[in-house]
């Protein structure tokens, strides 16, 4: 047969199959749930009550949660098994059914078939062929968006939800995906403090606005635009970015007037949810229980048919019996437990109760058990969108807040927003003596310095050690090493208790003639530690016994018939010779005073 026959028939065959496809009637494999009945293109539900009220609960369920996720982890909560069908094309004869463990791909397949909206579909996927890295010839499987399928039939054959309630779930899906890197916020409901997390909008670019949270426990909510940013003294700036307290009150508060009118009807919707609540759970684990009853039945009957003798048929037989057994006494065991864990029939009194609520929702609102994602999940029951612009450049700084409701009714409103704080930072001369005191002082008597001269943080508090670090990590000032500062050609500087110990007298003596002038120190700064440089000039003023003819300062001021501070200075001025004696009763200074000379006359 030559290759042009064969790609005609190949032709004539695709051609038959999309005739047939586009009239609905071509047998494909079909979701769990679903089964081909006798007639042509016949889609009918599956006849076992257990697995299509399982599918039915599940979308029963992400109409309350919004969420593939969270209606996966009900699954699980509830401990439902989830059925798995068998592809089969023959006329009413449906797949053997096995249950196993919900999975969260298989609850996404689910909510997301159009067969499950009663729409015959095809062409969903396309095959194509591409060269791979290794130059062969590899195929790949491409989804492809509803406009583009080959064939879509709505109403077509009994569907869970209908076409628009599908599309619909498809929108909602679609906005509870994570974004891309450059894409903004994410729409599903998060467990964050942000109330408008999915609804704020910008009102100057029209993109989602993004969340991240302040604070010491990162709790406090701010919103900030994604796009372009503006430069402000050469760093970019968000040309949106605002506080998120006042915005989330004021929406809600909005959200709580509106809601008022209908107070009463949401009370006694939450009073019939709270008695029904449970039972779609129950009733599928009843089918769950009837389920495992039949296959202990089947099971039995099967072992009663056999052959006695046969021993090596009996004794899986009988395994397979005692297995069915023991999972009816599971099942059983576990409807038993649901149905006394329901919520029981409220009472008049707790029915009066809660219809009370209904005077005073904020109370219900600020309560301890109410969550965050509850309250988001409300918001977005009458809110659509929330577009915020912020003001900071007008006399009195506000945020404009366009709150767009479900069914077109609009509504502003108007929050004040702080005004811009001045920027806090430590003066120049402050830092300026940081970077000199870290040469020579570690951080803590850095900040005794600074206490001592009065000196104050930005915010008006004492310096500590942590502060001085953080102040010297913040300007990327080094910190204090022991043993490098360099050694002059007049001796190494030393503390006083390290001079002291080395002139062989006492630190409080040192300091003494510190202060007094007779020997020459150094600070870095007033209030800072003194300094001495042990120079051989130092250590010659220093004696061990007093030099003959000398005497002490109030006898040098006798003798003088001056007042002993002028005799200080004149020593200081070098006017006049003086030691310092370290040892013996006559130890301290003492002063060589000049012998008077003679006149002529």
């Amino acid at each position: 047969m030559a290759e042009s026959e064969l790609h005609v028939l190949r032709a004539r065959l695709e051609g038959g199959i999309k005739n047939k496809a586009a009239r609905g009637e071509l047998r494909r494999g079909l979701p769990v749930g679903l089964i081909w009945g006798e007639t042509d293109g016949e889609i009918r539900f599956h006849p076992d009550e257990a697995v299509t009220g399982v599918i039915a609960a599940v979308f029963e369920q992400f109409a309350v949660c919004g969420s593939v996720r969270a209606t996966w982890l009900w699954l699980r909560a509830q401990q439902l098994r989830w059925p798995l069908q068998q592809a089969v094309y023959l006329h009413g004869k449906p797949g053997e059914i096995t249950w196993v463990e919900p999975a969260y791909h298989a609850v996404h397949t689910t909510l997301t078939h159009p067969a499950y909206a009663g729409a015959y579909v095809y062409g969903r996927t396309r095959d194509e062929h591409y060269l791979g890295a290794d130059g062969a010839l590899r195929k790949r499987r491409r989804t492809l968006p509803r406009d583009q399928w080959e064939v879509l039939i709505p109403d077509h054959h009994p569907g869970f939800i209908d076409w628009d309630t599908y599309l619909a779930n498809q929108a909602r899906i679609g906005s509870n995906t994570r974004p891309r890197a450059s894409q903004p916020g994410t729409g599903a409901v998060r467990e964050g403090s942000a109330l408008l997390q999915g609804l704020a909008t910008c009102g100057s670019c029209g993109r989602k606005l993004a969340i991240f949270y302040r604070g010491p426990a990162k709790t406090v909510p701010n919103y900030y635009c994604q796009g372009s940013a503006d430069l402000v003294d050469g760093r970019g700036s968000r040309h949106m970015n605002v506080g998120g307290q006042a915005l989330d009150a004021a929406v809600a508060e909005a959200f709580l007037a509106a809601l008022q009118p209908v107070a009463l009807q949401a009370c006694l919707h939450a009073a019939e949810q709270l008695e029904q609540g449970h039972d779609a759970a129950l009733d599928q684990h009843r089918r769950q229980v009837e389920q495992a009853r039949y296959n202990a039945t089947r099971a039995e009957r099967r072992y009663r048919a056999v052959d006695p003798d046969n021993r090596l048929v009996a004794r899986g037989l009988e395994t397979e019996w005692n297995t069915a057994l023991q999972q009816v006494a599971e099942a059983e065991a576990e409807l038993a437990r649901r149905q006394t864990a329901r919520p029981k029939t409220l009472t008049p009194a707790e029915r009066a109760a809660i219809l009370a609520l209904g005077d005073d929702l904020g109370q219900v609102w600020d309560a301890p058990t109410t969550t965050d994602k509850d309250r988001k999940q409300l918001l977005r029951t009458l809110l659509e969108e929330v577009n915020i612009t912020a003001r900071r450049d007008d006399p009195d700084p506000h945020a404009r807040l366009v709150l767009r409701w479900k069914g077109g009714a609009i509504s502003e409103l108007t929050v004040p927003l702080r005004r811009p704080q001045p920027k806090i930072r430590t003066d120049d001369d402050t830092v300026d003596l940081v970077r000199r005191l870290a040469v020579h002082y570690p951080d803590a008597k850095i900040a005794g310095i600074l206490n001592r001269q009065g000196r104050r943080t930005p915010r008006g508090m004492s310096y500590t050690a942590g502060k001085v670090q953080g102040l010297r990590h913040y300007w990327g000032i080094p910190r204090y090493q022991p043993g490098t500062t360099s050694a002059s050609a007049e001796g190494e500087p030393l503390n006083v208790t390290q001079a002291a110990r080395q002139l062989g007298i006492a630190p409080s003596t040192l300091l003494r003639w510190l202060n007094d002038g007779f020997i020459a120190g150094e600070q870095v700064t007033p209030g800072a530690p003194w300094r001495v440089r042990l120079t051989s000039e130092l250590r010659g003023m220093l004696t061990d016994s007093t030099p003959d003819g000398w005497i002490a300062l109030h006898h040098a001021s006798r003798a003088l018939g001056i007042s002993r501070q002028t005799v200080l200075q004149k020593v200081k001025r070098g006017e006049l010779r003086a030691v310092l004696t370290r040892t013996g009763r006559r130890k301290g200074l003492r002063i060589e005073v000049p012998t008077p000379q003679e006149g002529l006359f």
